[in-house]
């Protein structure tokens, strides 16, 4: 825990001299007086070891993978993640590390950047990836304007409506204002076959996630073919842990890549920061936002990394960028180049198989307790859905209090399905720790 230092009342004075102001209430006179709080009614201060017995005590009341059995994924999945990561994460030369505009200064980031790249196209069979983003959201959100800059004239894109919920929301917020429209994803209840049925010569993109939102794994082979017939490109949205075992989306035709990082290596930190994948073919690397790390050679032939190929608003005319993306994430970035460094391709592969034999032992056995129904058919890969007997919000409350977290509600998303859970079976999940559950959904059904 960081510790703070907070202003004493000189400094406060000083700094109120220095900009001209008498006091602190007077720095809110632009502020109309009706839309002002009257009082602001804070607790009494506390010192530092209060505080921080406060602040323990109320992180106690968090319920988490160190204390509770995880069956709940939906985009953040509670993978392990080797002790050399985190120690490896911590040094200060990476620690501190933001920028590298300053290649004589930023070898050591810039390497890694390089190596991460090289990582990720390996894992996704594309040609090019860049040095990160946010997430996963912001990453597919980030291809899909990509797709409207290679394509010129075309302003539809085409979503399916098993990619996330969360993503999908991130995508119209990023084009809204854009003319651009979004089909597939207004109705939850529609299908893939209906989406891509829409595709016709206005498609920039056809944006498919695999494995998807309720578990189910798609070929990507002929949905890349239809989209290429009429000029628009796939935009292929992945799980890089099932990449270890299952065809990558450059062999089946994907032009742009995206997903989230946070399983490899990464914790799920209540929700952050996270990774975002982006990987494309090489001809159009030149419209790829982002962060790109190249090899090179100095005046005296060592072998030196640089940034290359700057595409963002701060580089060149604004009227010309990609994007105005200027993060490489690269903390999480190092965690995950660490992280697929010691799983090797073996690791990864392991890995894989224990979450898909897994979760099909767990939907079996859950499938076949009276009440419940599995409705993803298979192939699927980590997740699956159920419908249940019961509202999922009370049999994640029940499953609380037996130190199990429970899968994701799928009602608010497509509440066609009725009561339905999202399960997540990952190497974390023991074969007890599915019977375990198996045994309370019965008592509960």
């Amino acid at each position: 825990m960081s510790h703070y230092i907070s202003n004493t009342e000189q400094d406060r004075n000083a700094m109120l001299q220095a900009i001209g102001v008498a006091d602190v209430a007077e720095l809110f006179d632009v502020v109309p007086q009706d839309v002002r709080f009257p009082q602001v009614e804070l607790p009494q201060p506390l010192s530092e070891a209060e505080l921080l017995r406060e602040l323990r005590r109320m992180s106690q009341r968090n319920a988490n993978a160190q204390t509770h059995t995880v069956f709940l994924g939906a985009g953040a999945y509670n993978h392990f993640v080797p002790s050399a990561v985190d120690a490896l994460l911590r040094r200060a030369e990476y620690y501190t590390a933001y920028t590298p505009y300053q290649p004589e200064l930023a070898q050591g980031t810039l390497q890694v950047i390089f190596e991460y790249q090289t990582l990720m196209c390996g894992l996704t069979g594309m040609d090019v990836a860049n040095a990160s983003h946010y997430d996963g959201a912001t990453a597919m959100a980030e291809a899909a304007g990509m797709a409207l800059n290679l394509t010129r004239n075309k302003r539809t894109i085409l979503v399916a409506p098993t990619v996330h919920p969360q993503y999908r929301a991130v995508l119209r917020t990023y084009l809204q204002g854009l003319g651009v429209t979004i089909k597939g994803d207004e109705d939850p209840a529609v299908s893939l076959d209906d989406v891509l049925a829409q595709i016709d010569d206005a498609t920039a993109a056809v944006i498919v996630q695999t494995p998807d939102f309720l578990g189910q794994l798609h070929d990507l082979k002929p949905i890349a073919d239809k989209i290429h017939a009429v000029g628009g490109l796939l935009i292929a949205t992945i799980d890089p842990i099932a990449l270890g075992l299952f065809q990558t989306p450059g062999a089946a035709g994907a032009d742009i890549v995206v997903g989230e990082g946070q399983s490899l290596g990464i914790p799920l930190s209540y929700g952050g920061p996270y990774l975002g994948i982006f990987a494309c073919k090489e001809q159009y690397v030149r419209r790829m936002p982002g962060r790109l790390a190249g090899a090179t050679t100095d005046v005296d032939g060592q072998l030196g990394y640089v940034l290359t190929l700057q595409t963002r608003e701060q580089h060149i005319r604004r009227e010309k960028a990609t994007s105005n993306i200027c993060t490489n994430q690269g903390l999480m970035m190092l965690a995950s180049t660490v992280y697929t460094c010691l799983m090797g391709k073996h690791g990864l592969r392991r890995v894989a198989e224990l979450c898909y034999h897994r979760a099909h032992y767990a939907a079996t056995e859950i499938g076949n307790i009276p009440g419940f129904e599995l409705l993803t058919p298979a192939p699927f890969f980590k997740e699956f859905a159920v419908r249940t007997p019961k509202s999922v919000r009370e049999l994640n409350q029940a499953l609380a209090e037996r130190g199990i977290i429970g899968g994701y509600d799928l009602k608010r998303d497509y509440p066609h399905l009725g009561d339905a859970m999202l399960i997540a079976v990952t190497e974390m999940n023991s074969k007890a720790d599915i019977d375990a559950l198996v045994v309370v959904l019965k008592e509960l059904a």
